[in-house]
């Protein structure tokens, strides 16, 4: 039986982390309790303090399809390289240079979300089509694949 999964981030800055990815994937803020028409609305009738109120956040894919991302404020700053990362597949079915235009463009999107482009692999087949490695808005890194 395979099971669901979330992926989750820590960070410094909840919403705006989970604001980059929902852009960034198509994923939409998870919408507030039933009965709620905002998460402030939610947050207060659960007692949460307002200085409290970015601790986490969550987007979800509005299909159904993709897993939950979860991102949980920490104390500490990311400090070493990701050891697991996303791969975000901006160009499927692609190969040489309209791959390479295609992840191209979607960098740039991105860096005007606040993005870095950090790596631009270029394509070395037969095993390798070209990735660009970029970094999040708290330096989280993925890969344009």
């Amino acid at each position: 039986m395979a099971r669901e999964i979330q992926v989750t981030f820590d960070c410094a800055d909840p919403a705006a982390v989970s604001a980059f990815w929902a852009e960034a994937l198509g994923y939409e803020l998870q919408a507030p309790p039933a009965g709620f028409d905002s998460w402030d609305q939610a947050l207060e009738a659960m007692g949460v303090p307002p200085e409290r109120r970015n601790d986490a956040s969550a987007v979800v894919d509005p299909d159904g399809k993709g897993p939950r991302l979860f991102f949980q404020k920490v104390p500490e700053g990311k400090t070493v390289k990701n050891r697991v990362h996303l791969d975000v597949r901006a160009a499927p079915g692609l190969r040489g240079d309209a791959r390479m235009a295609a992840l191209e463009a979607e960098a740039e999107r991105l860096t005007a979300h606040g993005a870095k482009r950090i790596h631009r692999q270029e394509p070395a087949p037969p095993m390798a089509f070209g990735h660009i490695v970029m970094a999040d808005i708290e330096g989280n890194e993925f890969c344009l694949d």
